[in-house]
């Protein structure tokens, strides 16, 4: 299979989704970054840090398998459209509403629906677009475009007047949706059209509990838990982390975008060496299994060597390797829906990363408590990501799949 560039229509689709996602995870770190400043001038304690950190995750949760479904039904191009312009509107007035702590905390879960909305809308769409020796590729610019947002908006937001960054980026968003809609195009297909690389529909009458009965859906689940556990605790905690134990002042604070060009970078070169590898006759499985160990091992590793270190310097790189390694998933596990669900990938991503948001859930008032259990020592904190990791990465490997079961 020669290793060729992506298709026109291919890489516009790619293109398009991916600055959505772009966007979606510059919102994401905004508040996390915000959130110091914040405090200093509201005084929040660090158990309401926690839980405004931790709303947008309530909204995420909830939205994720109505955005997949709401995509089969209503198409792709809607969808998209409605989540991209939710959470944009959501991100512009939450600086009006943050004298009001209950007020903030229901406009951050309103941001999660709409974000929840996004990505198994885009994975319905790339599904059903995407050829799959260019299916690796797509899913590590996807990644990839989300790290770029995190770090842009990292980079940025620390020099801004807190309020500036909120209005930014949701001004950017209601711009995308403009752009969307007169560059997107989505016509259905009939079943004799549909191009050889696309999965033809065998069974579109699944029973839910197929979703729930293989272990290889599971063990994609738990990857997915497991990956996200690690990065709710770096998006949330590290620009706090570092500001309070490593003493890192407002410029200093800019060296959390440094995570996210690495995870960027490593995301793009794993994608084209995962398609690469596919191209030489390794299979399927061996590259997901290989991808999504070096995704889970590697991030929980560099984890407890990051905790270790008191110097702001070292700490960064560790983290920065961290989240470089941790962008071989998508490569990994966040591409083996389409291998083994390419009809429902929408609906088997959405349900995988509800329960991978149960982290996001979890992390601000649950890291708030061991901290403060521990008196300030966050070594409990990394050493439950890197067993989850561990413990997950093991599971992975031995019950994953690369065959169509659903």
């Amino acid at each position: 299979m020669p290793h060729v560039k992506m298709l026109p229509k291919t890489s516009r689709i790619v293109g398009l989704c991916s600055v959505a996602n772009f966007i979606n995870a510059a919102d994401r770190v905004i508040m996390p970054i915000a959130i110091v400043p914040m405090t200093d001038e509201f005084r929040w304690s660090l158990h309401w840090q926690g839980w405004i950190l931790s709303a947008f995750a309530f909204g995420y949760f909830t939205s994720q398998v109505i955005g997949a479904c709401a995509a089969n039904r209503f198409g792709g191009k809607t969808v998209l459209l409605f989540a991209v312009f939710l959470w944009s509107v959501s991100t512009s007035v939450t600086p009006l509403l943050a004298t009001s702590i209950h007020a903030l905390v229901f406009c951050r879960v309103i941001l999660g629906l709409g974000e929840g909305l996004g990505l198994p809308t885009i994975f319905h769409i790339f599904a059903h677009n995407i050829p799959i020796e260019e299916r690796s590729r797509a899913f590590g610019y996807l990644v990839a475009a989300g790290s770029v947002g995190q770090t842009v908006a990292s980079v940025i937001c620390p020099h801004l007047a807190w309020q500036t960054g909120f209005y930014l980026f949701g001004t950017l968003g209601i711009v995308w949706v403009l752009i969307w809609l007169m560059f997107y195009s989505e016509k259905k297909m009939l079943q004799d059209e549909i191009p050889l690389f696309m999965p033809k529909v065998t069974n579109t009458n699944v029973r839910w509990t197929e979703f729930l009965s293989h272990w290889a859906l599971w063990a994609i689940y738990l990857a997915h838990f497991a990956m996200n556990w690690s990065n709710y605790i770096i998006m949330q905690w590290l620009p706090t982390y570092l500001a309070r134990n490593l003493g890192a002042n407002k410029e200093s604070i800019s060296l959390t975008a440094v995570p996210y060009i690495i995870n960027s970078l490593v995301g793009i070169l794993a994608g084209h060496f995962a398609d690469t590898l596919v191209s030489r006759k390794w299979s399927v499985l061996s590259v997901r299994r290989l991808m999504t160990s070096i995704g889970l091992f590697g991030p929980g590793i560099f984890l407890l060597a990051f905790c270790t270190v008191d110097n702001l310097l070292a700490a960064v790189v560790f983290v920065s390797i961290s989240m470089g390694l941790c962008a071989c998933n998508s490569a990994g596990h966040l591409s083996n829906h389409a291998d083994i669900a390419p009809n429902h990938a929408g609906i088997t991503f959405a349900i995988s990363n509800t329960l991978a948001t149960i982290p996001g859930i979890l992390c601000g008032p649950l890291t708030a408590e061991l901290v403060t259990t521990s008196h300030g020592r966050w070594f409990p904190v990394f050493v439950l990501a890197a067993g989850i990791n561990f413990t997950s990465a093991v599971i992975y490997y031995s019950q994953s799949s690369a065959s169509q079961i659903i």
